[in-house]
């Protein structure tokens, strides 16, 4: 597990290019070199250009979140993982709820590559979901105790961080310690809406409440100037009205 300080402002910063468009991801990319820490893509990407549209954007030279949520048995997860091992992303992730074994397979896939290796981190609770949603399925609300139980299970199963909502992340933080890492996605700035995600905070909060990255999608892809609102972004995230937890 990592023990490495915490991020710079700007290196907090992942932009999400949720799209099919590879030109228009690789073009973000390239844009946002130099201002924001990297760029998260995702199963809409992946699914449309696959490793070779991955190693496109990242050719533009900022670190990759591949956010392919993997779960599925231990040993389908172990191949998964050592098969994205080869795009050198910066960070991936697979679902907590997979359970103990299955995240153990993950991390023990990275280890053998050696250092410098990715973070593997383990999603807690999407989201889009809230208690209304876990009881839906069976999942005993309230919220923040399922994502809690979710990362003391991924930190128990070696790997170095989830992702969660900031709304569960100072719980989270107190439960796993300083070094285990929080992504935090749901972040809308106050000037942007909030669409299809239920449990929501702004960048000044999230950091406020223990985040380590923020993914931010939308507010920035679809600004009119988006390399001007990730600034704007990232003067939130590093504002001394955010101080670190």
């Amino acid at each position: 597990m990592t023990t490495s300080a915490a991020p710079a402002p700007a290196e907090r910063l992942f932009v999400a290019l949720d799209t099919p468009d590879a030109d228009a991801a690789a073009g973000l990319a390239k844009s946002l070199k130099g201002v924001a820490g990297g760029v998260k893509l995702g199963n809409e990407f992946f699914t449309a250009h696959g490793p070779a549209g991955v190693a496109r954007v990242a050719a533009e030279g900022l670190p990759v979140f591949l956010d392919l949520k993997f779960h599925d048995i231990p040993n389908t997860v172990a191949g998964a993982v050592k098969a994205a091992l080869a795009l050198k992303p910066f960070m991936l992730n697979v679902h907590a709820s997979g359970g103990a074994a299955m995240m153990r397979s993950a991390a023990k896939a990275t280890a053998e590559l050696g250092n410098p290796r990715p973070l593997v981190i383990a999603v807690t609770v999407l989201t889009s979901l809230d208690d209304d949603d876990l009881r839906a399925v069976g999942v005993r609300p309230p919220m923040v105790d399922q994502a809690v139980r979710l990362a003391k299970l991924a930190q128990a199963s070696d790997l170095d961080g989830v992702v969660c909502s900031a709304k569960e992340a100072m719980a989270i933080r107190g439960a796993c310690g300083r070094a285990f890492r929080l992504v935090v996605p749901g972040i809308r700035p106050i000037w942007a809406a909030a669409e299809d995600q239920k449990r929501i905070v702004t960048p000044r909060e999230a950091i406020a409440l223990g985040a380590d990255y923020l993914v931010v999608g939308r507010p920035i892809t679809e600004a009119r100037d988006p390399v001007a609102a990730a600034r704007r972004i990232i003067a939130e995230i590093a504002s001394p009205e955010s101080p670190e937890p």
